[in-house]
């Protein structure tokens, strides 16, 4: 099937931040490169204020935007923007409404939470009008988790989005629930949103906690697992837990209009699963891609077997493919050549 592609090639020009040398590499030349950022907030339609960053050099004529998944942040991307960055990429990157350093939305900051999932939507599009990625010869998108919802969303309501790829790494078209709950969780979550007007933590979610490594869902990196749990002691106005009900509902539907409207993605688009993933529903990627290779024929999925859910935070040797696999899929237009 053309969709399913295994990366053969390797990268050997291409190296990456590696396990044992990484709290060399974070706090030295990732440190320098980070304290050399530029950024800032922007306002939003209302009043909303949006965390943005971007890490340029002028020799550099591709441009890559980052997008994070939900209780993230742009600081926790530091290792991977600098991975980019030594490939000739400007990187630009920002918070989501709700977490990181923009405005939080709840009562209880600790908690996820948003009005309308459009305004994830439209937040990104006054983000990258203010960015002008125009005069770059490459634009791509990567983004993760819930990112990767927001990334398709936008590509399937902006048709002039002006990107030339798009990679997703676990993207969030539907959320791992038990099978008997899946017909009724978007509905349950309205009927829940109704009932608790003010913003209430969905069903078994709680404020920030910072699972034990040896029981988290995310990584099976300790050397990274630990340095993004520290960076959020060090910065705790980063520390998001639990969604709420009203979060879950619009995630949801989104997810659902993700794979409805795949006819609207007509840009080369790689979906990077994580073979062991406990957060989002692999299951429904495999519905998205092959949904999508009906209109789109370049579309594809690799997974990376064994990975947990934060694939782009992992062990080498499951990090390095996701890597090769979207390094090689924005620099060659010959990804999609029959195996």
């Amino acid at each position: 099937m053309k969709w399913a592609y295994v990366c053969t090639k390797n990268a050997t020009d291409i190296s990456y931040t590696q396990e044992p040398q990484f709290e060399q590499v974070i706090n030295t030349q990732i440190a320098q490169l980070w304290e050399s950022r530029h950024e800032g907030k922007l306002r939003a339609k209302d009043g909303t204020k949006l965390y943005w960053c971007k890490l340029t050099h002028e020799s550099h004529t591709k441009a890559l935007v980052v997008v994070n998944g939900r209780i993230e942040s742009a600081w926790k991307y530091q290792e991977l923007f600098f991975d980019f960055y030594q490939q000739g990429y400007n990187i630009y990157s920002f918070d989501h409404r709700g977490q990181g350093l923009s405005t939080h939305l709840a009562p209880n900051p600790e908690m996820g939470h948003i009005n309308e999932f459009d305004d994830y939507l439209d937040d990104m599009q006054l983000l990258l009008e203010s960015f002008d990625l125009s005069h770059y010869e490459q634009r791509h998108l990567l983004a993760h988790s819930m990112g990767g919802n927001i990334s398709t969303r936008y590509l399937q309501t902006r048709p002039n989005h002006g990107f030339d790829k798009i990679a997703l790494s676990a993207p969030m078209y539907g959320v791992n629930v038990p099978w008997y709950l899946k017909p009724i969780a978007i509905w349950l979550s309205q009927i829940m949103t109704a009932i608790y007007p003010t913003p209430t933590y969905a069903p078994g979610y709680q404020g920030y906690v910072a699972k034990p490594f040896d029981i988290n869902p995310l990584s099976s990196s300790k050397v990274r697992y630990h340095w993004f749990r520290d960076l959020y002691e060090k910065m705790p106005e980063l520390k998001i837990g639990g969604p709420s009900t009203r979060w879950v509902w619009q995630g949801l539907m989104a997810a659902k209009q993700c794979i409805q409207q795949t006819r609207q993605v007509n840009i080369p688009l790689l979906v990077v699963q994580a073979g062991a993933d406990q957060i989002v529903s692999n299951q429904d990627q495999l519905r998205f891609i092959n949904k999508l290779s009906g209109t789109n024929a370049n579309a594809a999925l690799v997974t990376v077997d064994g990975a947990k859910h934060e694939v782009l935070f992992e062990k080498d040797q499951y990090r390095n493919q996701a890597l090769d696999a979207i390094t090689t899929f924005f620099g060659d237009n010959t990804f999609f050549t029959d195996k």
